[in-house]
């Protein structure tokens, strides 16, 4: 069972006025929920010392003395939070607007008509707006659900339902309804996703066990896959009427359950770091951080983002069409839905594979030329000068491209195409998200049904360098960097720990497991690292200004070019762990440029956004053990030493 750090961090619904941590927790409060919409059409319901009541038949002909309608009382929508029991997603109570109509319903449909015209008219005046309803909407509202109430204005802000309840009468009545909250606004909301409201059943007569209003539903990310265990089950309300069509009573026979609380692996403080570096400095891009110690996603953000709130309870057509004309792409989670070519973050797991292979060895030297011809095609370094003979530690600090091809040439394309898979390219993660990417890693099969060819010299020399027909998602890239990290050791990644209820009972869990253990020699091993440290810390490494201070930092910058060439993008990549003896973090940085912006580089646009989250990072993390830094020396020691960091221009 899992204990919660304390008590302010426990699970908690939202309040009426829709703060975080309010109070919807127990059965009583959701009944007095569901006295006080009863007691709003004019009967409370009456409950006997059990909360049960005796199990009449339910019918909807009329019998010798009444008839009963059993409806459906929704229950609260369960809570999505951080590892650390902060919501993320809430149910909050919602005041709408309503008529109340006389009963018994015998009225015609000019009266039924005029009726409702003088509420609304009411109503308008009270919140000093124009309520549009149909006249059609009326009648048939009145003919099929007329037992409840018709809602004229949904989710009254603080300042209308205080006009309002100074203005309320038997026949225009405040009904309470739950709404789902997302109390971080943006924060996290293209994992979170939203709910909407399910459709309303207004168009034909009311049934047994319709809602006494509408339920919502999950429409995308963890609101959708997980909206079973979230939406609880419904309560169950009596209402009986006699043979003359007055209401004899009501009673709840069932009080609603509310759902299960997902408890997720983000930590809502870091993926804010993450998510606010981003928002500074890139118009699109990414930024994942993993636990490599066990998968745990920490942190996944793209920029830009959007606010769910609004998409509760229905989308406005103004705010759909401001999210769907932004060229940005607001709604499309870069992390995990898009891919894209990795660039030279992927000589990381070439040379993996030519060392592992034993096909090369940490010794083994090959030049580094301005360019490398392979049949009648000419490749060129991102260097303009040739480097002399290089290792692999050497070639990988210095990114060197054309001593890449040489390596690839010489293991061929299988063994890159292996190690890649086992370190999670070209397949899912497994995250409980839909329409996650699957990137691309080409093979013989894909080549012959795509370009209708096999694989090439000139696509093994692509594929040294991450580009070709690669593609690769943050996420994916995070995850084998967590391999890399624990030397070969591939924790399957996950983004939800465990379900449960409010009483912290577990009813699902999402245990650590090893998804690939691929057996590393210790010296590759050791190569790796030494390798990926010179890209932060040599002179003639790529990523200085990736650097943390007092943290070793293990990377690899990435500069791709993808698109049709009029409007060529750049992917700008910088990925990695730290610390690099004790590994605490996996991640990954992906800049998305402009089209046509040559400036674009991983070590210039990515490196940077690692180096800003994680000094934050591990501020937050000093301040959670205990410690008590001061902020102003610390900021003025970073600029300094941030002076000292040579601007990097290369990939």
């Amino acid at each position: 069972m899992r204990k919660w750090p304390s008590s302010s961090s426990r699970p908690r619904q939202a309040d009426a006025g829709t703060r975080a941590g309010g109070g919807i927790l127990h059965v009583i409060a959701i009944l007095l929920l569901s006295a006080a919409l009863l007691r709003a059409q004019g009967t409370a319901p009456v409950l006997d010392n059990t909360g049960s009541v005796e199990n009449p038949k339910p019918t909807w002909e009329t019998q010798k003395q009444a008839r009963t309608f059993v409806l459906g009382i929704p229950a609260p929508r369960g809570q999505i939070t951080d590892r650390n029991g902060k919501p993320l997603a809430q149910t909050r109570l919602s005041y709408n607007l309503a008529i109340n109509f006389p009963t018994p319903l015998e009225w015609h449909d000019d009266k039924i008509v005029a009726f409702a015209r003088q509420q609304i008219t009411l109503a308008g005046g009270l919140l000093n707006r124009t309520i549009p309803i149909s006249d059609e909407a009326i009648v048939n509202h009145y003919r099929n659900r007329g037992v409840l109430p018709l809602d004229l204005v949904e989710d009254l802000s603080p300042q209308e339902l205080g006009v309002v309840q100074r203005g309320v009468t038997a026949n225009l009545l405040l009904r309470q309804t739950y709404v789902r909250f997302y109390p971080n606004g943006q924060l996290a909301g293209h994992i979170l996703g939203y709910t909407g409201r399910e459709a309303p059943l207004s168009v034909r007569p009311i049934e047994n066990n319709d809602l006494i209003f509408s339920d919502s539903q999950g429409r995308e990310g963890l609101e959708q896959v997980f909206d079973n265990e979230l939406r609880g089950q419904p309560g169950q309300l009596y209402v009986t009427y006699n043979a003359d069509g007055n209401k004899m009573s009501e009673r709840i026979a069932r009080p609603p359950i509310p759902g299960y609380n997902v408890v997720s692996t983000l930590d809502e403080d870091i993926q804010r770091i993450c998510e606010n570096v981003l928002a500074k400095s890139t118009k699109q891009g990414a930024i994942v951080v993993i636990d490599p110690n066990n998968g745990e996603i920490i942190a996944m953000a793209s920029n830009p983002g959007f606010n769910p709130n609004e998409f509760v309870p229905v989308i406005k057509k103004d705010v759909f069409e401001r999210y769907n004309t932004d060229p940005r792409d607001p709604l499309v989670p870069r992390a995990y839905r898009s891919a894209y070519p990795g660039g030279s973050t992927f000589k990381v797991f070439v040379g993996f594979a030519a060392l592992e292979t034993g096909k090369i060895k940490p010794s083994s030297e090959f030049s580094c030329p301005a360019a490398f011809t392979v049949g009648n095609h000419t490749f060129a370094n991102w260097k303009k000068s040739a480097a002399g003979n290089l290792n692999f530690v050497e070639a990988l600090t210095q990114s060197c491209n054309t001593w890449f091809y040489q390596v690839a040439l010489k293991i061929g394309a299988q063994p890159i195409i292996e190690y890649s898979n086992l370190l999670g390219f070209g397949k899912k993660t497994g995250i409980p998200l839909r329409a996650e990417n699957a990137g691309n890693i080409p093979t013989d099969e894909y080549m012959l049904r795509v370009h209708k060819r096999a694989i090439k010299q000139g696509d093994v020399v692509n594929m040294s360098i991450g580009q070709g027909d690669i593609l690769i998602t943050p996420l994916q890239m995070a995850q084998a960097m967590g391999g890399i990290a624990m030397a070969g050791k591939l924790h399957q990644t996950r983004l939800v720990k465990q379900v449960q209820t409010l009483d912290n009972k577990v009813i699902a869990a999402y245990p650590n497991r090893l998804r690939e253990d691929i057996p590393v020699d210790p010296k590759v091993n050791e190569t790796l690292r030494k390798a990926m440290l010179g890209v932060v810390y040599d002179s003639q490494g790529t990523a200085h200004s990736a650097q943390v201070k007092g943290v070793k930092v293990a990377g690899k910058t990435g500069t791709a070019q993808w698109g049709p060439e009029s409007k060529q993008r750049t992917a700008a990549w910088f990925a990695g762990f730290m610390p690099v003896d004790a590994p605490e973090y996996a991640f990954a940085a992906l800049y998305e440029g402009d089209p046509n912006d040559d400036s674009v580089h991983g070590g210039s646009h990515a490196g940077p956004l690692i180096g800003k989250v994680f000094k934050e990072i591990y501020k937050l993390k000093k301040s959670r053990e205990g410690a008590k830094p001061d902020a102003e020396a610390e900021e003025e020691k970073d600029k300094e030493e941030e002076k000292d960091i040579p601007k990097d221009e290369s990939n």
